[in-house]
């Protein structure tokens, strides 16, 4: 069976035993706590009275204070005040510290070693002693943020932010914790949650924040604007794009691009009773002309108003050849259209 089976087998155990004797279970519950305890012990192959191993199974911890932890990190009230804690109402937003940890001389002994390690860049080591710095005391903010350290100069961010998340859930004092885990949101792209966890650290430390806490609430949130800049001018470019007929591509100054319709509708070279869209986009006049409307309403609602383009429109319609030469199909000649002075006026 697996060591840490048997770790959390005994870290039940401890916890069954401290209900009974601070009074959170009733003494008639005594000997249904008893017979559990002894089913546990048999099931898993432990000895409840085995002090060395329980120490090495929780350390100076036990499992409502390592529970603790967990439900504030997921924004959970506890139902019962953590050991070294004051009895207080849960706020999800800032999490409560569950009071100074005591320090483990091993523990200790494996942060400095770790420290060390960081100090050579050898940052697997590192990790290694801060993991086993750890598992002698799991809620120490100081070794959760010393890791987190480890795993973002490994470029393992994710790591990062959960060990930073569970250091600011252990202890929100300990402000290192908080530019970590800004830090290591900021990398992994969450600019906004890079943003909020320095600002939580500014306010920790107080007096309005380390220049390094500053420095880095200041370039996550600059990364923020940046993000909603380009947001914000993606819609303003998605609401201006005009569509053309039948999905046509938007050509320059918002015409849209009638070469590509007349090859949607099977001409663009002059053939089934289509002009030469080609040629009459690179007219200079016609392009003049086009812009020109685009910009003044007021001079197509006059061109509309024109009776020789009325007139053009009514032979359009009708299939007839007049309109000043036209072209096959009742198309009106082009060069004649251009040369018109009453539509040149508009």
């Amino acid at each position: 069976m697996a060591t840490s089976q048997k770790r959390l087998a005994l870290a039940v155990i401890d916890f069954l035993s401290k209900s009974l004797s601070d009074g959170t279970v009733s003494s008639e519950d005594t000997e249904s706590i008893e017979i559990a305890k002894s089913c546990i012990a048999d099931t898993f192959h432990v000895d409840p009275n085995d002090q060395a191993a329980l120490k090495d199974a929780i350390g100076d911890q036990s499992l409502l204070s390592i529970y603790g932890v967990y439900e504030n990190l997921k924004g959970k009230s506890s139902t019962a005040p953590m050991p070294g804690a004051a009895s207080s109402k849960s706020n999800t937003s800032t999490p409560k510290p569950s009071g100074p940890t005591p320090t483990n001389p091993e523990a200790e002994e494996f942060k400095s070693q770790g420290n060390k390690a960081m100090q050579q860049k050898d940052y697997p080591k590192a990790i290694d002693l801060y993991t086993k710095a750890i598992n002698l005391s799991p809620t120490n903010p100081i070794y959760l943020s010393n890791r987190a350290a480890a795993y973002s100069a490994s470029h393992k961010h994710a790591e990062a932010c959960a060990d930073a998340e569970l250091a600011t859930s252990a202890d929100p004092k300990y402000t290192k914790a908080w530019s970590r885990l800004g830090l290591a949101r900021f990398v992994l792209g969450d600019a906004k949650g890079s943003m909020e966890a320095y600002q939580k650290g500014i306010e920790y430390e107080g007096n309005g924040g380390s220049e390094a806490m500053k420095k880095g609430y200041k370039t996550a949130k600059d990364k923020v604007d940046e993000e909603d800049k380009e947001g914000g001018d993606e819609d303003i470019e998605r609401a201006a794009s005009p569509k053309g007929a039948g999905g046509a591509a938007a050509g320059a100054g918002g015409m849209p691009d009638l070469a590509g319709l007349a090859s949607m509708l099977g001409g663009g070279g002059g053939g089934a009773g289509m002009p030469d869209l080609g040629s009459l986009m690179s007219n200079p006049m016609f392009a003049s002309m086009a812009q020109n409307l685009m910009s003044n309403p007021e001079a197509l609602q006059g061109l509309m108003n024109n009776p020789r383009l009325r007139e053009m429109a009514q032979n359009f319609g009708g299939g007839g050849g007049g309109g000043g030469g036209g072209q096959g199909g009742g198309m009106p000649d082009i060069s004649a259209l251009m040369s018109d002075p009453s539509l040149r006026e508009a």
